[in-house]
């Protein structure tokens, strides 16, 4: 079944764990958590504070996606703050295989992440040392972009290199996912549905995440 991963980048923020409690009880499986930076993407959103003072009000996974310059500077504050899933992007650091390694001692499971036009290639030679691959369908930054549909033969890429090679990697995709756009990725290979807009604009939350776990 489809895992879906809520972005609090599109809840209320004046009542955030109410909000991340609520994701729980609609049967959500993991809270995906947007770390802007203002430098990386043209946006600034949260950091360890504010993701510390949410984990205690929920027992999901929180996948914390760092769109930050130079991510080992703040793997170890993040972990400690409580993420399950720390992601960085393959273009934002030249030490990229010493964060992934920083993030595994820690206990963490190891995400890597890339931009719509970084190709597939990028990402092969890490391919070992992750348990998530997160490929973006928008440009990171913002909330409420259109899925861009040129991605989809990435995500097919990257799910005949996992299934060739036996590796237990998930795909993850973010960025304009609607249920329209979730069953266009979940076909191309994804196995986590990382959206923001369309789940918290629904009138029935819980329904709504029953429905994206069954696409196909």
């Amino acid at each position: 079944m489809i895992k879906i991963a809520p972005s609090i980048l599109s809840a209320d923020f004046s009542r955030l764990g109410e909000e991340v409690r609520r994701i729980e009880d609609a049967g959500a499986d993991w809270v995906h958590v947007d770390v802007m930076d203002g430098n990386f993407v043209p946006n600034i959103t949260i950091g360890p504070v504010v993701i510390g003072h949410v984990r205690s009000c929920c027992s999901l996974p929180f996948d914390v996606h760092l769109m930050i310059a130079a991510p080992e500077r703040f793997v170890g504050a993040f972990s400690e703050a409580g993420a399950d899933i720390i992601t960085v992007h393959v273009e934002s650091t030249g030490a990229l295989e010493a964060t992934l390694r920083h993030i595994r001692s820690l206990g963490k499971k190891v995400g890597l992440s890339l931009n719509p036009a970084t190709p597939f290639s990028a990402v092969v030679p890490h391919m070992g040392l992750i348990d998530l691959l997160l490929i973006m369908t928008v440009q990171p930054g913002f909330a409420g972009q259109q899925f861009m549909h040129e991605v989809l033969p990435k995500i097919a890429e990257a799910r005949k290199y996992v299934d060739d090679q036996g590796l237990g990697v998930e795909i993850e995709v973010d960025g304009g996912i609607n249920k329209a756009t979730g069953r266009l990725a979940v076909r191309s290979g994804a196995t986590i549905l990382a959206a923001g807009s369309a789940l918290f604009s629904a009138g029935d939350l819980k329904a709504e995440i029953a429905d994206w776990k069954r696409l196909r």
